[in-house]
């Protein structure tokens, strides 16, 4: 360890992990990355090399051990009834259930929903009753006949945080400079600072302004596989991804019916990935999202509702940076829908230039220490919803005459996202803050040219963004892209005797010709009880155009996931480009090989009537579980097809038939594209 490393472990203790040994187990396993660096932080607390590499040993054999696969329930169920109790490794909720007024736990891949547990483990780890934890915890087996319930927590010991003290956050950062403490937060997200310039390492810093300053507006379009999505997907378990863009307002904002809140309410962050594709379902859900972005409040119904949600949109963009800032008819949120209108535009309070970042690489990740994941997610909550730097940072700011209303704030919550980040406890120099202003600026009047491209009438043409330097003098700030370009306004001249059909056609919007889609590699996060993730939704896409669709699902034997099998050749179906399905699964015996059998020819009479062929075969030996489609993607999930919750009521259960609506089990779902030969 050089003398930054050292000082690191010594302010933190406890809460430092070697990221290079994360990426070198990562790779073979499935497990969250923040249950991994528990683990490693646990075992590898050392730069012996004899120690790391027996501690490396007893973290994947903890593994094989005490983290159970869904898959794995009913061996990891019937394991704890014959040794009478049994360690895990697993996310655990707690539920109150109001009829019986108790509290039930529930194990996630253990697949357990009725686990008794003491009040003392619930009482003492908050997030237990918000939204569930990861933990290791002991599972005894109740024998008691009399008792309903066959499980009980006899052990529990959190793996993420379950108190965070802000006070020590802030000793440890006084140890280090404004420099050092950037380069520990990049390494900290798995980067390597010295291999990345200083401008280029503000970018990085801009993703996670969402994360620590309420109600911010972020938006990031670029080229593809820069990273822009992995950061609200994988980094916080405060955040979470929508793919594709679809949602309605009752998912996002207010469920009616349930007099319930919705994602703005229990996330810090929502992201949007693949802008491109936002569809919205009821006319409501624009304008609502505009008065959210507004002041943070929105109105539905009779319910007035305040929330502290940050939204983050990405994208991609496919066409030349130079011709978008310099065709007329063109600008930088090419990308986005038309749904996305000037109004909403208005509220981003920065644009990260994402064809700036660089293509994601392995020459880019760091082999030094960083802090634990789920230690600085917890910083970063604690920042989001316990310190304010507005008014810090408005009064230290001396902004020019065109800086008004919603280009002020925008600028100011940027200083204050810096604020947070890189000054907990502490104040910046003035040089520091000068650069956050710039920073700050910049990004706003990237928003603002493109406005006044879009709508040259005057009302954004104000594009002269400055500030008052200490010493006085005014400093113009511009966006490197457009720097020495005259921003074209479109002009529509009359004919001389213009009749008023000939005027009414000149004065029609611009019309753009609709881009081809190209999409883009998927890797994301669903979380416990998120909706919006119907087959269609999360990947019907990528399907179009396969002829050939290879499945590949050794756990293809409950009803419910031959259903799920059966729902998905029915997209498969729809979509209507395949003429072949085939599937290799497994089975326990010849039994049920004969009874599954059965059913999958019942399916391939049905699937015949639609001209398209399917073929299954048995492999004890498969376990992975992916599909392969012709046209090049390949689509994993975690869970395989069977990622959602059942119903407690089959008939009646709200997302019964739609299962868009219906809530998800917690999986990781990757979507990546075979590299033509």
């Amino acid at each position: 360890m050089d003398d930054l490393d050292a000082r690191l472990h010594s302010s933190f203790p406890g809460c430092v992990v070697r990221k290079d040994l994360l990426h070198q187990i990562k790779k073979g396993t499935n497990v969250p990355s923040f249950v991994l660096e528990f683990l490693l932080a646990k075992f590898c607390a050392t730069d012996d090399p004899d120690e790391v590499e027996a501690g490396i040993s007893a973290v994947v054999e903890t593994i094989q051990k005490n983290y159970v696969r869904p898959e794995e329930s009913n061996r990891a169920q019937s394991l704890v009834q014959q040794k009478g109790s049994h360690r895990f490794i697993d996310k655990v909720h707690v539920t109150y259930v109001e009829r019986e007024k108790r509290h039930w736990a529930a194990m996630e891949n253990f697949n357990s929903r009725r686990i008794a547990i003491s009040d003392k483990f619930y009482r003492d780890n908050d997030r237990l009753l918000e939204g569930g934890i990861w933990a290791e915890v002991t599972i005894a087996h109740n024998d008691k006949e009399e008792e309903d319930f066959a499980f009980l927590i006899e052990d529990f010991r959190p793996i993420q945080l379950s108190r965070f003290d802000f006070e020590a956050f802030c000793t440890g950062r006084a140890q280090f400079t404004r420099d050092e403490w950037i380069d520990i937060l990049l390494r900290s997200i798995g980067l390597e600072p010295d291999k990345i310039e200083k401008r280029l390492k503000f970018h990085f810093l801009a993703r996670l302004f969402p994360f620590v300053e309420s109600n911010y507006n972020f938006i990031e379009l670029g080229p593809r596989g820069t990273g822009k999505s992995y950061v609200f997907s994988e980094f916080s378990p405060y955040s979470t991804l929508i793919s594709g863009g679809q949602t309605t307002t009752s998912i996002l904002f207010y469920n009616n019916q349930r007099r319930r809140v919705g994602m703005v309410g229990f996330w810090d962050v929502v992201a949007f990935d693949e802008v491109s594709g936002i569809r919205v379902k009821d006319r409501d859900t624009m304008q609502i999202m505009k008065d959210y972005m507004a002041n943070g409040r929105f109105s539905r119904g009779p319910a007035e509702i305040t929330a502290e949600a940050g939204l983050a949109f990405v994208g991609n963009i496919d066409e030349s940076i130079e011709s978008l800032v310099s065709e007329p008819d063109r600008d930088l949120f090419q990308p986005l829908p038309a749904a996305v209108d000037l109004a909403l535009i208005h509220r981003f309070h920065t644009y990260l230039p994402g064809w700036e970042m660089p293509v994601n690489s392995s020459d880019l990740l760091t082999s030094r220490p960083g802090l634990i994941t789920d230690y600085i997610a917890e910083a970063f909550h604690y920042l989001a919803k316990h310190t304010n730097r507005f008014a810090y940072a408005k009064a230290k700011s001396k902004l020019g005459k065109a800086l008004r209303g919603r280009d002020e704030t925008a600028v100011i919550k940027t200083v204050a996202a810096f604020l947070k980040l890189l000054h907990p406890g502490i104040e910046p120099s003035d040089i520091e803050f000068g650069e956050y202003l710039e920073y700050a600026l910049e990004g706003r009047r990237r928003v603002k040219e493109q406005l006044h491209k879009r709508k040259p009438d005057g009302e954004f043409a104000d594009l002269k963004f400055s500030y008052i330097t200490a010493d006085g003098k005014e400093r113009i700030i511009e966006c490197p892209e457009s720097i020495g370009k005259t921003i074209p306004r479109v002009v529509r001249e009359q004919p001389p005797t213009a009749t008023k059909e000939e005027i009414r056609k000149t004065e029609q919007p611009i019309t753009r010709e609709p881009l081809k889609e190209i999409l883009s590699e998927k890797h994301l996060v669903i979380r416990y009880g998120d909706v919006g993730y119907g087959y269609e939704s999360l990947f019907g896409r990528y399907m179009i155009g396969a002829t050939l669709v290879d499945v590949q699902d050794p756990y293809l034997r409950a009803p419910h996931q031959i259903a799920n099998f059966v729902r998905f050749c029915e997209l498969v179906a729809k979509i209507g480009s395949a003429k072949n399905i085939r599937l290799r699964t497994a089975s326990d015996d010849q039994m049920q090989e004969v009874a599954t059998s059965e059913k999958f020819d019942t399916l391939a009479s049905d699937l015949a009537g639609y001209d398209i062929k399917f073929e299954f075969s048995f492999d004890a030996r498969i376990h992975d579980r992916e599909i392969r489609l012709d046209n090049g993607w390949i689509i994993k999930i975690g869970r395989g097809l069977d990622y959602f919750q059942r119903v407690d009521r089959p008939r009646s259960a709200f997302g019964m038939n739609d299962f868009d609506l219906r809530p998800c089990l917690e999986t990781s779902v990757d979507i990546f594209r075979i590299a033509e030969s």
